[in-house]
């Protein structure tokens, strides 16, 4: 499915990432002291949509300023389709099974345009199915581990810095081959 030149195929997800960060093992030489990371003790995070195409591994992500519902769902899904509009090929889109992926709210749209934009599921709780968890992963561990970020905006800044890296489609390719 992926090698055929008539449709698109991408996978989706949704994530978070933590204003107090992420602190992972790191390794120091016993020469020198220990490093301290500040924390921000808040629950405050940034929520995004994302999606790969598995074809040329094109990235495409939207922050989410609310929660991640059927609403914001459908809105990320329209401009997904808007991605792949021009190429005039059928849309595949995969996502996990989050209750509001099923919503009423798009599911008609998914029976009228049924030849050109499916939706369909992974398996229950298989995240490790989902190739643009890899990415989620990359950007974890290039822009949110071990390092403060005093508000939302500055973390924001940080996860779409590492996902315009990414946009390109070579590097997510590479990551979604490993």
């Amino acid at each position: 499915m992926i090698a055929n030149p008539k449709i698109d195929l991408w996978a989706t997800d949704e994530v978070h990432f933590q204003q107090h960060g992420s602190r992972c093992r790191m390794w120091i030489a016993p020469e020198e002291s220990d490093p301290v990371v500040l924390h921000e003790p808040t629950r405050k995070s940034v929520g995004y949509f994302g999606a790969v195409r598995l074809r040329d591994g094109k990235f495409v992500y939207r922050r989410e300023e609310n929660r991640f519902n059927a609403d914001t769902f459908w809105t990320f899904l329209k401009q997904l389709r808007k991605a792949s509009s021009h190429s005039g090929k059928k849309v595949y889109v995969i996502s996990d099974n989050a209750r509001y992926h099923h919503a009423k709210l798009h599911k008609q749209y998914r029976e009228n345009c049924a030849d050109r934009f499916v939706l369909d599921f992974l398996p229950p709780y298989s995240p490790d199915l989902n190739p643009i968890e890899r990415v989620w992963k990359l950007t974890r561990k290039c822009g949110t581990h071990n390092v403060y970020f005093p508000t939302l905006e500055s973390i924001s800044n940080a996860v779409e810095q590492i996902q315009r890296m990414g946009s390109g489609g070579q590097r997510v390719k590479k990551i979604m081959r490993n």
